[in-house]
């Protein structure tokens, strides 16, 4: 590990070969950048939370195998393109089970996998040529989520501005988790179209909810509000409502790790009561998010996976350790009560006012509560 001595918006570092992740566990005590050496390694620090957000968890899987295959000697075993297709197929198999609900990673296997077994078919194909198809298309990915993220953030600001209250010559937001910088491979997708609106002098203020149970929102989202040196207030998650009454909060943003193809939408735990509390007070709930994380195979969001995470996550809480580069926890609850952890809860598509991807905005037909997403991508 390597001890950063300024703070620093990256979350992935990628040369070839080489793999770089922020261990997000030790924000903001600590910046400090693990390597990660294969797939076992991008499987491990995704699945701790070391690396999480939709669009940055696909990107450090694919990243991880292509790291893999750089090390890897294309000999004995692998000395085909045959071998090379299955040994890539098995551990994209792996890598998808590291977190079930964020649907960037299975969108991005899938799609690599098929890449990969036609360029085993081509004439001539040898194992190297296999390894190094997948490795420029993992590598793409980093800059493709960039373009997108800022896609994103320019969409997003347009539509807040054509659709706030007149009454409002600049707007106030909400967010709740992380949807920066650090959840994706720049830039962000809510946290985008807040930057977005922060540069077009458009942004008055800027609220986030520190979001228990893993605090992404206190530890991560606050770190790059106030390194952006954007106007900002943290909150709890069971203020939401209270703020809303009292503060002219012009949209919701949030982000999106599975968006099923009507429009329901899975995302961080809290994200359903804040779209609930925002149809009451008549403010715009937005969702931002990259294509890739729309399912078109996944009708509604009864149908989408949630991942249920360890007790311990709630009744304990992490903060600095004496040690450098280190953590601590302290028990917040009294032991031996049960625990329910949900990761995600699911936003119902009738509580969404609109649908932001780095294609365009998306909403619903009049008289419709669903989106229709499938001729939106298409």
């Amino acid at each position: 590990m390597v001890m950063q001595t300024a703070p620093t918006l990256e979350a992935i570092r990628y040369k070839k070969g080489s793999l770089e992740i922020l261990d997000q566990l030790l924000l903001p005590f600590a910046t400090v950048f693990e390597q990660v050496k294969g797939v076992e390694d991008g499987h491990r620090v995704i699945k701790t939370m070391k690396v999480r957000g939709a669009p940055a968890i696909a990107i450090v899987a694919a990243l991880s195998l292509a790291v893999e295959l750089h090390s890897t000697a294309l000999v004995g075993k692998l000395s085909t393109a045959p071998s090379i297709q299955e040994f890539v197929h098995s551990k994209l198999e792996y890598l998808k089970t590291s977190r079930p609900t964020a649907v960037n990673l299975f969108e991005a296997a899938g799609r690599l996998d098929g890449l990969v077994a036609r360029a085993a078919t081509v004439a001539n194909a040898t194992a190297q040529s296999v390894a190094s198809a997948y490795i420029d298309a993992a590598e793409a990915m980093l800059q493709k989520d960039i373009e997108d993220n800022h896609n994103i953030g320019r969409f997003g600001t347009e539509y807040v501005l054509k659709h706030k209250p007149q009454t409002q010559a600049e707007v106030q937001v909400l967010t709740h988790c992380n949807t920066g910088s650090l959840a994706t491979a720049g830039w962000g997708t809510a946290l985008g179209i807040i930057r977005d609106l922060h540069a077009s002098g458009n942004l008055a203020h800027a609220y986030c909810t520190e979001t228990r149970p893993y605090n992404q929102g206190s530890r991560l989202t606050a770190y790059e509000l106030v390194y952006e040196n954007i106007p900002a207030t943290l909150i709890c998650d069971d203020m939401a409502s209270a703020l809303l009454a009292r503060k002219p909060i012009t949209a919701i943003i949030v982000g999106a790790d599975r968006v099923a193809a009507n429009g329901d939408t899975a995302n961080k735990i809290g994200t359903y009561q804040l779209a609930i509390t925002a149809q009451y007070h008549n403010v715009l709930f937005i969702v931002a998010a990259p294509s890739t994380s729309i399912d078109l195979l996944t009708a509604s969001g009864k149908d989408i996976p949630i991942e249920e995470r360890a007790a311990v996550e709630v009744v304990q809480i992490r903060g600095p350790s004496v040690q450098e580069n280190a953590s601590t926890t302290v028990q917040i609850a009294a032991p031996g009560i049960g625990v329910w952890n949900p990761a995600f809860d699911v936003t119902p598509a009738s509580l969404i006012s609109a649908i932001v991807t780095e294609k365009g905005v998306c909403v619903k037909k009049p008289g419709s509560d669903v989106f229709d997403l499938k001729d939106f991508l298409s």
